[in-house]
């Protein structure tokens, strides 16, 4: 369960050579808002914010600051808005495995531990496996080697052919959930990486519909989508819940997740509190 190191920092998400208009126009106009009301939520005008934007003006430090946060661009994009104004990152990236985050490794790994015998785990940016608990190795019983060769990935992991997938019941709604939740993260990032491995995943095939898994739900009524996935004969169900930081004032602890499984029937909370004893 020991957390592995974050490997070496990850360029910016977005280039900058071209300078700091076309970046903030692009994110400007992702967020869909207007010089109007951009310049009115950061206190300036739109006179300003235009200038910015077509090279004629050069905001300061705290005024390229000030416009991240209100279109609220990730923490590793602000410091390519300021590299491309200028200025220096502003936003350290520390490696997991630096002696400064020990307390923050530390916590992580007891709040999955104490998470077991449910499933628990901490992925970056890129569903990139940091840390698993024991719930998590439980799970993976059975998936080839050369699917559990690091970097593990959770999104490889769980939609591979060879991986989680064909014990997945559900299959077809759980990939539809996944891609989905990956859509959302690249519209919000910009992320080459992460649309690189979501054109992979979403390329793996995917097997005809059994309408026996239709009646493999039964009767209980699911608060959530559930993953329904088979294990040493019997059927489990989970509920994904997914905790970021607040307020993260570093790359690598903005790009953290903690992913929790929480069992969705009695069934699986019986299953895995007998396993666990």
């Amino acid at each position: 369960m020991t957390i592995v190191p974050s490997g070496a920092a990850a360029p910016p998400t977005a280039p900058v050579d071209k300078g700091i208009g076309p970046l903030l126009r692009g994110w400007r106009e992702q967020r869909r808002v207007s010089q109007l009301e951009l310049a009115l939520r950061a206190g300036s005008s739109a006179r300003h914010i235009s200038f910015i934007e077509t090279g004629r003006s050069r905001p300061s430090e705290e005024m390229v600051l000030r416009l991240a946060e209100h279109l609220d661009i990730p923490v590793r994009d602000r410091n390519a808005l300021l590299l491309a104004a200028g200025y220096a990152p502003h936003y350290p990236e520390t490696p997991l495995d630096d002696p400064s985050m020990d307390a923050l490794r530390e916590g992580m790994e007891r709040l999955i531990q104490g998470y077991e015998p449910y499933p628990a785990l901490v992925v970056d940016a890129t569903y990139n496996v940091l840390a698993a608990n024991r719930g998590i190795v439980m799970l993976l019983e059975g998936v080839p080697e050369s699917l559990l060769t690091p970097p593990l990935n959770a999104m490889r992991l769980t939609l591979h052919p060879q991986g989680l997938a064909p014990r997945i019941r559900n299959l077809r709604a759980w990939r539809d959930h996944l891609l989905a939740q990956m859509d959302r993260q690249i519209a919000l990032r910009r992320s080459e990486p992460l649309r690189a491995l979501y054109e992979e995943v979403a390329a793996y095939p995917v097997p005809a519909p059994d309408p026996a898994d239709d009646e493999l739900a039964g009767p209980v009524a699911y608060f959530a989508l559930p993953m329904q996935i088979e294990h040493d004969g019997r059927l489990l169900s989970f509920i994904s819940s997914i905790s970021t930081f607040n307020t993260p004032m570093d790359v690598t602890v903005a790009e953290l997740a903690i992913e929790t499984f929480l069992p969705a029937d009695p069934a699986t909370v019986k299953y895995l509190q007998s396993s666990a004893t």
